[in-house]
């Protein structure tokens, strides 16, 4: 009875997949609105939308297809059951100009500094997904429990898919901490109608933290969480204003024409690049969404931050691609470029590194316990 259930959940699963990329497919009753307002160069008054060319014919097509390679395993990478993660126990604070970076795992970064706890698209969940019996499971824990994560000021979430806008852990961290939630444009409807409150902003957009600036930023994805509401809520990045450098956390997004990228780099200098680097397997489905390791060194490369962390790998499996893959190739694309080893690192979940002030001759930040 189990595995009938697992299949009919992944047959479920596949169809709102389907469905989300092919809207057209869905009756109006499960249609969705978060936000009304006025339109803009990325919102026609219903839907959002990524400004500039179309993507390429069948970039973003054929959701069935991938759906069948994925059941079927053509192509799709064994993933293991669990990867062994030792969990730190973060500082409650870093004062002052010190800053410290924890990955906790997927796309979710604790960073410390100025005495602000940061956590981007926090999920402590087992799975990435509607449903608690089936879809992505993680197989690597999260390298900081949550019992044991320090209070937490901000919290930005990028978009409402639900490897980075995850419910049951935002509740929980409300409760705990009432931290500042920063998202953009209709995500803030899903968040209220679960008693977390945030506030939504769309590109461009700028809200003060304490001794922080958080600036919306444009990225190139999309956003849907069931049925016909894709893209009724907007994706982004997001750029913190602190001083000794500013943070970027890249969101999750596509490469599309990099247009992005440049107005991102016009709000550096950064101290710390936060870079998805996972996800991008089969490429003729996955380059409208999500950059590989490649395009994750361009934007490296474009931002000149300081330090870069690469993120959105190895925790959920989500694309076709080796567990391992994400990382191999940052390493070798690394020595072809000559990036220095310790500029752009994608550590071990619950492994922590100190980032040097910009403009300081501080000692190199050593990955350390």
């Amino acid at each position: 009875m189990r595995k009938i259930l697992k299949r009919i959940g992944t047959a479920l699963l596949f169809l709102i997949v389907a469905i989300c990329l092919a809207p057209t497919l869905v009756p109006p009753f499960l249609d969705r609105i978060y936000y009304e307002g006025p339109r803009s160069d990325h919102f026609d008054g219903k839907r959002f939308f990524n400004p500039g060319p179309a993507p390429e014919a069948g970039s973003h097509s054929g959701p069935a297809r991938f759906a069948n390679r994925w059941l079927g395993a053509d192509g799709r990478a064994a993933w293991p059951e669990h990867v062994p993660v030792r969990p730190t126990v973060p500082p409650p604070r870093v004062t002052g100009g010190d800053m410290f970076v924890t990955w906790i795992g997927h796309a979710t970064v604790l960073v410390q500094t100025q005495g602000l706890n940061i956590l981007t698209d926090p999920i402590w969940s087992d799975r990435a997904s509607p449903f608690s019996f089936v879809g992505p499971r993680r197989v690597r824990a999260p390298g900081v429990r949550f019992e044991q994560l320090p209070k937490i000021d901000l919290v930005l979430i990028s978009h409402n898919h639900y490897d980075h806008m995850d419910l049951p852990t935002l509740e929980r961290l409300w409760r705990r901490d009432r931290p500042a939630i920063i998202t953009s444009l209709g995500n803030d409807t899903i968040l209220r109608n679960r008693g977390v409150e945030a506030a939504a902003l769309d590109w461009g957009g700028r809200r003060r933290v304490g001794p922080a600036e958080v600036i919306v930023e444009r990225n190139h994805h999309w956003g849907s969480r069931w049925g016909t509401d894709r893209n009724r809520a907007l994706w982004s990045a997001f750029t913190v204003k602190l001083p000794g450098g500013n943070i970027f956390y890249a969101g999750d997004t596509g490469w599309g024409d990099g247009s992005w990228v440049a107005e991102a780099a016009r709000t550096g200098p950064f101290r710390l690049a936060i870079i998805p680097i996972g996800a991008y397997e089969p490429r003729d489905f996955m380059k409208t969404n999500h950059v590989n390791p490649e395009e994750g060194v361009r934007i490296f490369e474009a931002l000149k931050p300081a330090r870069a962390l690469g993120v959105h790998w190895g925790t959920f499996q989500l694309t076709f691609e080796p567990i391992g893959d994400p990382p191999a190739r940052l390493a070798a694309l690394k020595r072809q470029r000559g990036i220095a080893s310790a500029a752009f690192v994608a550590t071990e979940a619950g492994r922590s590194f100190a980032v040097p002030a910009i403009g300081t001759d501080a000692a190199k930040p050593a990955l350390a316990r």
